[in-house]
């Protein structure tokens, strides 16, 4: 296995800097941390770049919050700007052609070029193509994921690829700024380690335990095949495998038909000859359309247009034309309008639902 080294200059470069100031800012320039930076980026951010080059970054503490997500609590870890989330993306920018060489490609989540509608396209060829290898699911997650990262495990598996010791002495610290085992959830590093820490599992399904159709969302995992049978056996086998990297399946592991439950699997529904999308995900498109009519004026222009687009994107990989019609009507197409011409921002609408 390659191991690469001298990649600490990179990290420290201005041009590596300013290039992960400008990534962290994307869609918060209003921050007023990201403000003073932009006020006086060289001032800023040749402090950042002393603090690496002079080891003496220590990651911030965190802002630690919670929040409800699909009537599920997340506890949420929020770092601040400067200089934290610009170092995290300095760091992204050097390791992440490293990282992505050793992921296979069906690892989907926060993986520039893939994503949730790359998962939803390779599903549904999957399916289209290959029906009686496609017929049974099995669908298992991991209990706890980030909370129950081992600090140690996964330091050994990025110096498998990182032989920088001054590299492994900044993701050391990045890592080791929770008191406690895992990794914090808001952490945008954390969602790269996950994977990094799954890779080896992934591996082992596709090459060791020969599944042709396989596919991982974060800790969500998804295989599909003609043998009911062959899926029982696999989840004992990977059950086993994550007790390796002391991790542990969930006990809500299910094997199905996908024909008849259908694969709720990244906020959509795959059956045999059609996609719709997860109810959840319909309700909350229906709540955010009835929002929009009831509160338009005191919403900011660029969020009504983001929100019906948003659903526009998701709904366009799916067979929902008529739930489209139905939400999306002669009113909110008029609301866009007015809102569109009155913050002069092209109409999106113009575009016809396909």
């Amino acid at each position: 296995m390659k191991r690469y080294g001298n990649l600490y200059p990179n990290m420290c470069d201005p041009q590596n800097i300013l290039a992960a100031h400008l990534a962290a800012r994307r869609g918060k320039g209003h921050y007023r941390e990201v403000k003073m930076v932009d006020a006086d980026p060289e001032r800023y951010l040749d402090k950042i770049r002393d603090m690496l080059v002079n080891k003496i970054f220590v990651n911030a503490p965190y802002k630690v919050f919670t929040k409800t997500d699909q009537r599920k609590n997340r506890v949420i870890h929020k770092l601040p700007y400067y200089p934290d989330r610009i170092v995290h993306h300095a760091v992204v920018q050097v390791l992440e052609p490293i990282w992505m060489a050793g992921f296979i490609p069906t690892t989907l989540a926060c993986i520039k070029g893939r994503g949730i509608h790359t998962g939803a396209r390779q599903i549904k060829h999957a399916i289209h193509a290959d029906p009686d290898g496609t017929r049974y699911c099995l669908k298992m997650d991991v209990k706890q994921f980030y909370p129950s990262m081992d600090h140690k495990a996964l330091l050994g598996m990025l110096a498998r690829k990182i032989k920088d010791p001054d590299v492994m002495w900044l993701l050391s610290e990045i890592i080791d700024s929770t008191p406690s085992p895992g990794l914090p959830i808001g952490n945008y590093l954390s969602q790269y380690f996950g994977n990094v820490y799954l890779s080896g599992i992934d591996h082992y399904v596709k090459e060791s335990l020969g599944c042709k159709h396989y596919w991982r969302y974060c800790d969500d995992m998804v295989i599909l095949d003609g043998d009911k049978a062959r899926l029982h056996g696999l989840r004992r086998d990977i059950d086993e495998a994550l007790g390796e990297i002391r991790l542990t399946m969930k006990a809500n592991w299910q094997v199905f038909p996908v024909s008849v439950r259908g694969l709720d699997f990244m906020g959509y529904r795959f059956f045999g000859g059609y996609t719709l999308l997860r109810k959840t995900t319909a309700t909350q498109f229906k709540r955010a359309m009835a929002r929009i009519k009831r509160c338009w004026r005191r919403m900011r222009p660029i969020s009504v247009v983001s929100t019906v687009m948003s659903y526009y994107g998701w709904m366009t990989h799916a067979n929902c034309l008529h739930l489209w019609h139905a939400y999306v009507d002669d009113q909110i197409r008029d609301i866009l309008a007015t809102v569109c011409r009155t913050a002069g921002i092209r109409n999106p609408m113009k575009r016809r639902f396909a």
